[in-house]
């Protein structure tokens, strides 16, 4: 029997170094908010999904006040976020049942496409976990930085560190799980080297599938990324 499908959206961003009084999530893309159009493109992917979003306690009357005057239909868990996104990933994981399949992604990467989305949870069925990734295209250093008394910023190459590109991949999201290993992962003391949901599962001893991410799937963080993605947005507005 199929698993559901159930979709987390973090969505806890403060928008600072979008230089934004509004938090990053409710900012304007192409007359719909971030968040409503991350969302969006997975229900329209995957009409049955169940849908959690996470957000500070202090934005759930903006988004709620949001999806009214939107009239945002899709049915959803609005559940508070934690200390840190660990522990609002926990938060979002106890509206999941066991034996399903969970996705958990950004709410600011509202670019990536119905078929990716698809795509994966075609392939999630059959793995515990799936992480998507794309290459690194650019020359890697490993340099340290260090700010000086001044205020000034230094690099200074590690000695013996030589990265190659070739082998460095940027991960992305969904990370998609089955809920009862994930759930059962998030039970872990929090750890400083949890970067993302597939470090904490990898740390419980879950095994990683890795697919194809998307070039535009980025995290929406400075005014340059969202200049892009009105653009991507408007663009695809023109061809429908």
């Amino acid at each position: 029997m199929k698993r559901k499908k159930y979709l987390i959206v973090m969505a806890g961003g403060s928008g600072v170094r979008m230089g934004s009084s509004l938090p990053k999530q409710f900012l304007d893309l192409g007359g719909r908010s971030v968040l409503h159009v991350t969302i969006e493109k997975f229900v329209a992917a995957e009409p049955d999904i169940k849908e959690v979003t996470v957000l500070p306690e202090t934005h759930i009357p903006l988004w709620k006040e949001y999806c009214l005057r939107k009239n945002v239909a899709v049915p959803q868990y609005v559940v508070s976020g934690g200390i840190s996104r660990f522990h609002s990933v926990r938060n979002g994981l106890s509206k999941v049942p066991d034996g399903a399949i969970v996705a958990i992604h950004d709410g600011v990467r509202p670019l990536l496409s119905e078929d990716m989305i698809g795509r994966m949870f075609a392939i999630a069925d059959d793995v515990p976990a799936l992480i998507p990734v794309i290459p690194s295209t650019d020359t890697i250093r490993a340099l340290e930085k260090t700010v000086l008394p001044d205020g000034s910023v230094s690099f200074v190459p590690v000695p013996g560190a030589s990265p190659d590109r070739n082998v460095l991949f940027r991960v992305q999201t969904p990370q998609i799980f089955h809920s009862e290993l994930i759930k059962k992962a998030y039970m872990q003391a929090y750890d400083l080297s949890f970067t993302d949901d597939a470090s904490v599962a990898e740390k419980d001893g879950i095994e990683l599938a890795f697919t194809e991410g998307e070039s535009l799937n980025i995290k929406i963080t400075t005014p340059a990324d969202l200049a892009l993605a009105r653009a991507v947005i408007s663009m695809e507005n023109t061809i429908e």
